[in-house]
């Protein structure tokens, strides 16, 4: 092979690897395409559907608003009985952190063996939440939430054999409180404590599959 041949190989090799390395920087820093694959969120999200996340906000390190669409990273208990719980400090738990640098970038940037949960903000930093009388209470005040459909309750009871526990409590510094527009089929924080900013992997920005659907995901009203 001349020396012509094997330079236009590592020329080429050298603009893959840099189309690579811009990719996973697009993907972790600024925005990627993902898939809904629970009913959690249904009917505004139903499975299959395709959806763009904007992550500048995780670059930045804001917190999401009431009502944004977001996707965090699923805590490793999640459930949390009434004999656990601890009020006075209602994050979730995350507890099977890797270690190694090659772990870290496979499970962080290449979101191998990664679960995440796509959620709606409810509650933010210094706010009291109760769920009672089937609706939520933020700081005494009943949050109208007409994005959800005409009829829904929202209780503790998520399943047919779980309630959760986490009501009746301020939401931490740096933490938001979400819960799933079905709210009967979500397990969401309710039973697994509020979500630390640095767990929110990205919010919602717009629908583009199916395209009879494309547009802007029911956010806040």
């Amino acid at each position: 092979m001349n020396k012509s041949k094997i330079k236009d190989i590592i020329e080429w090799i050298i603009c893959i690897i840099i189309a690579v390395v811009l990719a996973l920087v697009v993907r972790y820093y600024i925005g990627t395409p993902t898939i809904v694959k629970m009913t959690s969120m249904s009917p505004t999200l139903i499975p299959d559907e395709r959806l763009w996340l904007n992550r500048w906000g995780r670059t930045t390190k804001k917190l999401p608003e009431r009502g944004d669409i977001i996707t965090f990273e699923a805590p490793s208990t999640t459930k949390i009985y009434e004999d656990e719980v601890d009020l006075s400090n209602p994050v979730a738990k995350y507890e099977h952190e890797p270690e190694t640098f090659w772990g870290k970038f496979k499970y962080y940037v290449l979101e191998k063996g990664k679960t995440s949960y796509i959620k709606r903000v409810i509650a933010l930093p210094g706010e009291y939440v109760e769920i009672k009388d089937g609706a939520v209470y933020i700081d005494g005040n009943k949050l109208e939430e007409d994005y959800l459909q005409p009829g829904v309750v929202t209780d503790m009871v998520q399943g047919l054999d779980y309630e959760g526990c986490f009501t009746g409590f301020t939401v931490p510094e740096n933490c938001v409180f979400c819960l799933g527009d079905n709210r009967t089929g979500s397990t969401d924080c309710r039973s697994f404590g509020c979500i630390p900013l640095e767990k929110i992997e990205g919010k919602v920005a717009f629908r583009f599959w199916p395209f009879s659907e494309f547009g802007k995901v029911n956010q806040k009203k």
